[in-house]
């Protein structure tokens, strides 16, 4: 059903069975995928496509341009997977020429209340952001993370798969994949033991991680413990995946227990 007070440009191209509330937005150049729900007061605008199953609540902006001075006008593009919700005052930006041209946002993920994702942001599957979360341009959020209310991530910053953020945390330095950070300046504080138990990954698997995390960050000199790990901790997936997120690029700025 499509109010009739809504408007949609004759170019856009929305699929069956999709809900556009009244008085929202819906430019030319917008896709909309099935069963998708967009209430009241929604503007989508730009070179956005929505895949299926979404909801879009009141007084989200969807697809305006990015806020970088470098924009010129230049076509760039926003993706959104299947099955999110995308709570009232969310905005979401697309990408821009200098990053990629592409802002993408996967699968089943929770913005709450005022989450802003910026330019050229690549957000996974099943991410939760709380209320007043911003993501700065060009952040990479993988899979499973849950950033808490109030918490910000500086551009460029990288947050690792199944890692959780806690609440009025500024966000520098990229989190590894399982951490758990909090602090007014984010401090890694562990692993998301819990977060990992929830997906019924082995006891001894968790704890081979635990012991190689300890290894890892038992001082100052990161370089120095990732070359003297044990191969034998590199046979489990979890540690391998740690590893690799922080041997990836060894001059980004990591948040390790020592974080200032």
């Amino acid at each position: 059903m499509i109010h009739k007070t809504a408007i949609i440009y004759p170019n856009a191209k929305i699929s069956s069975n999709v809900k556009i509330g009244a008085y929202s937005i819906i430019g030319p150049n917008v896709e909309i995928d099935e069963n998708s729900e967009i209430q009241s007061h929604v503007s989508i605008v730009g070179n956005t496509r929505i895949g299926k199953n979404n909801i879009i609540y009141p007084f989200s902006s969807i697809g305006n341009d990015p806020q970088d001075l470098k924009f010129n006008g230049e076509k760039t593009n926003l993706e959104i997977g299947d099955n999110n919700k995308i709570r009232e005052y969310v905005t979401i930006n697309p990408g821009t020429k200098g990053g990629g041209g592409l802002t993408k946002i996967g699968d089943n993920c929770l913005f709450m209340v005022s989450a802003h994702i910026a330019h050229d942001c690549m957000v996974g599957d099943n991410v939760i952001l709380a209320n007043n979360v911003p993501l700065g341009g060009h952040a990479e959020i993988e899979d499973n993370v849950i950033i808490g209310g109030n918490s910000a991530v500086q551009q460029f910053t990288r947050v690792g798969r199944s890692a959780m953020i806690g609440g009025m945390c500024g966000v520098v330095r990229d989190i590894i994949p399982y951490g758990i950070a909090h602090g007014n300046r984010s401090v890694l504080q562990g692993l998301n033991l819990i977060g990992l138990r929830r997906k019924n990954i082995p006891n001894k698997e968790i704890m081979k991680l635990s012991d190689a995390y300890k290894e890892i960050f038992k001082n100052e000199n990161l370089t120095e413990n990732l070359n003297n790990l044990s191969e034998d901790y590199k046979k489990n997936d979890l540690v391998l995946e740690v590893v690799s997120f922080l041997e990836k690029d060894k001059k980004r700025p990591i948040c390790t227990p020592f974080s200032k």
